[in-house]
């Protein structure tokens, strides 16, 4: 009789270890793949939105362009103020062109950084025109966007 229910609790044992690696092989197979390759499986997508996009290319070359192009017109703009100013206008004139070039100095900064930023984030770097410098200087009186 004690090797009877030696052989059913046996057999109840092993039934619950296959029923337990048959729920395992189960998850793994419909779960555990797609958790497995999560990582590769996001670098592709973000690869092939970005890298693989040819909109997204066109597009990160031609900001680039544009940022650059925004300082450029924001040293015009303050050239021309500092013009104005220099002509002797007006006290009350002068304060204005005065607070216009330091809010056109502002601008400047911040398309600098901007394009300073873009330049550093990888999956935009080969985009930019080798041309173009690789970063802007605030310092800088004059940009040169491309040669």
């Amino acid at each position: 009789m004690f090797k009877e229910g030696s052989r059913a609790v046996g057999y109840s044992i092993l039934g619950i270890v296959v029923l337990a690696v048959l729920t395992l092989i189960a998850i793994f197979a419909f779960g555990g793949v797609s958790q497995l390759t999560a990582g590769f499986r996001g670098e592709t997508d973000k690869k092939n939105r970005t890298e693989g996009n040819g909109a997204f290319r066109v597009a990160s070359y031609e900001e680039f362009f544009d940022l650059c192009a925004s300082v450029q017109t924001a040293e015009q703009q303050l050239a021309a103020l500092q013009e104005e100013l220099d002509g002797k206008p007006s006290p009350e004139r002068a304060e204005k062109i005065r607070q216009s070039m330091t809010a056109v100095k502002a601008s400047r900064a911040e398309s600098i950084n901007t394009y300073n930023s873009k330049a550093t984030q990888e999956h935009r770097v080969a985009f930019q025109d080798a041309d173009l410098p690789y970063k802007l200087n605030v310092t800088d009186q004059e940009t040169q966007c491309a040669a």
